[in-house]
């Protein structure tokens, strides 16, 4: 059976009538069976800014035989192919699928503004190709899921980028937090320093007029699934961050990482309850200011868990959790350079023992109070989980152990983890965008009586790019 996607169906039909292996072929790379030296061939989605790090990490431990990215500059395209100089490059990712080499690529990358991750993944995990897809790792809710669904049904390994889970902190904490340490844990505060991208309150309206598209920009490719509009400098390459067409905004940039402690440990999944307050609140870019508030129900023996995000600033002042708690967490800390105020970012968890405290993006440093009783936790190895340690190039590591051993499992930010944990915050987003709360069915992705929150709980792909479900 052939394994090419025909380009021209993929630009022009918007089904996936004719698409062959892409849906219901052999999965290919997930049938062969490696020894312990053999090198993966990789190819990497996105090679520019966090791109280029992510390939040239994974192109360490596998052979680099693909590169795609819209941008053939020497900040994207241009200088990952200088690193990897016998890798094949292309400028849409449409044509690597519609490639010979694509058959023969093992696993990829895929590190892209956020609204392409689900799209390329999934006809990746189709064509039974291993992924490692940066975080977020969707840019909806149903993106998030399907993703999920996709890797389990087609048994490929997976790893989202979020480099803190490989931290020996971040694992230990963990493992503390299941084990009781602090008792049972029932609220979350967890805050960040982003946006650092313009969005509201200073950007609210698309660039006005009329700019000719540089050379080195394949603009059609970058816009993808996304409404389409021209050209203008503030989309690419940082700056799409804050624009809701291509971006999740803060929480979805930062809530993968700096509440993935707390997520982790608590076994949290889908919440029951959504809610947000924000400021700057507009049809195309993120807000200046967010609380989100996700409640979710007991699992099991553990309680109900209110989870409380913070973003941006609001009448001059950032958003951060109760004084109370800053006070009692601050307290914690060894660090005498910290002493003074709370960090940028970090997160609080609140136990009936006690707190835990984490004052960085990653989870990789944490502290336990009272600090008199639990002194001796503030540092210390994983003793159930893997230990890893090695941060970004630990993940990729993680993730090519798995596909060699053939077991998802071996990777510990798999889709079946990431899904949940990515999902669960792009709904604060939904939050927000509607100004609405609403009760949340995780079974039917469903919006408690806010039918408006459908519309971004799963968005509509544009034409000739509509082939995320792989059905007519």
């Amino acid at each position: 059976m052939s394994v090419r996607l025909h380009r021209r169906r993929f630009l022009q039909a918007g089904t996936a009538a004719g698409l062959g292996y892409l849906f219901t072929g052999p999965s290919f790379s997930v049938s062969k069976v490696y020894g312990a030296n053999d090198k993966l061939r990789i190819g990497g989605i996105g090679v520019g800014g966090k791109g280029r790090s992510d390939i040239e990490q994974a192109g360490s431990l596998a052979e680099v035989v693909a590169l795609c990215d819209i941008d053939s500059s020497k900040g994207h395209l241009g200088g990952a192919a200088e690193k990897f100089p016998k890798a094949e490059t292309f400028d849409d990712y449409r044509k690597l699928f519609d490639a010979p080499v694509f058959k023969n690529v093992d696993a990829l990358t895929i590190s892209t503004p956020d609204h392409t991750h689900a799209l390329a993944a999934a006809i990746c995990i189709r064509a039974g190709k291993h992924v490692y897809v940066q975080k977020p790792l969707a840019h909806s809710v149903f993106e998030a899921h399907l993703l999920r669904k996709l890797a389990k049904e087609h048994k490929v390994c997976t790893q989202m980028g979020n480099q803190g889970t490989a931290a020996n902190g971040l694992r230990r904490a963990v493992e503390l937090i299941q084990a009781g340490t602090i008792g049972p844990i029932k609220e979350v505060h967890v805050w960040t320093n982003r946006p650092i991208w313009p969005q509201a309150p200073k950007v609210t309206k698309r660039p006005s007029g009329t700019f000719e598209t540089p050379k080195n920009v394949n603009w059609d490719a970058f816009i993808g699934p996304a409404p389409e509009r021209p050209y203008a400098p503030g989309y690419h390459s940082f700056a799409w961050r804050g624009w809701w067409d291509f971006g999740t905004g803060a929480i979805g940039d930062m809530a993968c990482h700096t509440a993935n402690m707390a997520f982790m440990g608590l076994k949290l999944g889908h919440p029951e309850h959504v809610s947000a307050e924000a400021t700057g609140v507009n049809a195309e870019t993120c807000p200046g200011s967010a609380h989100v508030t996700l409640k979710f129900p007991a699992r099991g023996d553990l309680p109900p868990v209110t989870l409380n995000w913070y973003e941006g600033q609001k009448d001059g002042k950032k958003l951060v959790p109760p004084s109370e708690l800053i006070e009692k967490a601050i307290a914690l800390d060894t660090n005498s350079k910290r002493k003074t105020k709370l960090v940028d970012s970090g997160s609080i968890l609140v136990g009936e023992k006690g707190i835990i405290y984490s004052p960085d993006d990653y989870g990789a440093e944490v502290f336990f109070g009272p600090a008199e009783e639990f002194a001796k936790l503030q540092k210390g190895k994983p003793e159930h989980l893997p230990i890893n340690n090695g941060g970004d190039h630990g993940q990729k590591k993680e993730w090519i152990e798995a596909i060699k051993a053939n077991d998802p499992k071996k990777a510990l930010s798999n889709f079946d983890y990431a899904s949940f944990l990515t999902a669960a915050f792009l709904l604060g987003n939904v939050a927000i965008r509607t100004g609405k709360e609403f009760g949340f069915d995780g079974e039917t992705l469903t919006a408690k009586g806010c039918p408006e929150a459908a519309q971004y709980i799963k968005t509509e792909y544009r034409k000739g790019w509509d082939l995320l479900e792989g059905k007519a």
